[in-house]
């Protein structure tokens, strides 16, 4: 069957971009995803991507980022689309409308999106309930984040833990994003190492030890950057994903959705975002996996992540303006990318920079038993 989502992208530009996301999820829910695959997506993934971090068995490093699927109803459907993995939510413990719409902006020219959605969400429990039905297939990171009128975000994240433990592969700690207001206080040194003393102390009391990721702003001072790294290693957490969207504006933008309130995703996030990475990697010297996000539309992009300290890679932005086959496109292209460099698995370009040869090992590179 021909891949028909060429022809339905344009009719997805008539409507607002929240009314086209929501089309999309409903008619990938309704099994309406084999419309959009290309023949190509059923290929098995080239042996050179594939690494094992967690104790997880990724088949390639390319996953969807958390925001596309809040509440966990197309989990499939992007398995299908070739991912490696794919993280659901962010998900609140309680339903939540989320912020006044219009709160999601193209920015057709710039290819970014601007945002300001503030955890719309389901909640936890109608998540829960769909993991717990659905076959454990692929690789699922749940994020959570908290409730708007919350009195103690600790103890959110802390429920969050408690219900996803047992379904989810991974759980992502978002305090970075900008809709939520106080939510990035929670990256200060004080703040965060009293966040995380809790929740790995929540961590334990479960039977199965659950990876935990912290999930930062690409919006951090120098200082600040050292001091997230700094706690990390010492409280032993699992992982790092950088970054979130951006409050910054940069120069060049020319759509005047530019000027909207709300977190900035997309090509012009690329820089921002792998500097953030590259500095994190070098500060936390490469004993944490790092996932790398913002501006990734090709393989190229997908290569310099890697090469600044990135086990893992997300998208989401790119998909709204070229399509789930940028997928398969990004996978075969960085397999030849990391050929052509002499590599024989990617775990051997994470983190080596523009030169050749490693600044300091990274914790990609262990088999067979979980790094950190």
């Amino acid at each position: 069957m021909p891949n028909l989502y060429p022809l339905i992208r344009p009719a997805l530009r008539l409507v607002s971009p929240e009314t086209a996301h929501d089309l999309t999820i409903s008619a990938l829910a309704a099994g309406c995803g084999r419309l959009m695959l290309d023949r190509a997506a059923r290929e098995p993934d080239p042996a050179i991507l594939a690494q094992r971090l967690w104790g997880l068995d990724f088949p390639n490093p390319v996953g969807l980022a958390a925001g596309f699927d809040k509440d966990a109803r197309v989990t499939d459907a992007m398995d299908a689309f070739g991912f490696g993995f794919v993280e659901i939510g962010t998900v609140t413990p309680r339903p939540q409308p989320g912020n006044p719409k219009p709160r999601i902006f193209r920015l057709e020219q710039d290819q970014a999106i601007i945002n300001r959605m503030g955890f719309n969400s389901r909640g936890l429990d109608a998540v829960i309930s769909r993991l717990s039905r659905r076959p454990h297939t692929g690789i699922i990171g749940v994020n959570l984040g908290t409730n708007r009128d919350s009195g103690d975000a600790a103890a959110d994240y802390v429920e969050g833990i408690r219900l996803a433990a047992r379904l989810a592969d991974y759980i992502v700690i978002n305090i970075s994003s900008p809709n939520t207001p106080g939510l990035r206080e929670l990256q200060r040194r004080d703040s965060l190492e009293s966040l995380l003393e809790r929740l790995l102390q929540a961590r334990e009391r479960f039977e199965h030890r659950v990876p935990l990721l912290v999930k930062v702003a690409p919006d951090l001072t120098p200082p600040e950057r050292e001091d997230i790294a700094s706690v990390a290693l010492a409280a032993e957490i699992d992982g790092i994903i950088v970054s979130n969207t951006t409050v910054e504006r940069p120069k060049g933008l020319v759509t005047p959705h530019a000027r909207e309130t709300g977190g900035l995703s997309g090509r012009p996030l690329f820089a921002r975002s792998t500097a953030l990475l590259a500095d994190l990697f070098a500060l936390t010297r490469g004993r944490l996996p790092l996932i790398g996000v913002g501006g990734i539309a090709r393989a190229g992009d997908a290569y310099e992540k890697i090469r600044a300290g990135a086990c893992l890679i997300q998208l989401y932005t790119a998909l709204v303006f070229a399509g789930p086959g940028v997928v398969v496109e990004i996978k075969r292209g960085l397999a030849e990318l990391l050929r052509a460099d002499g590599f024989a698995s990617i775990s051997q370009a994470v983190g080596i920079g523009r030169n050749r040869a490693a600044v300091v090992p990274s914790a990609c590179a262990a088999t067979g038993e979980p790094p950190g």
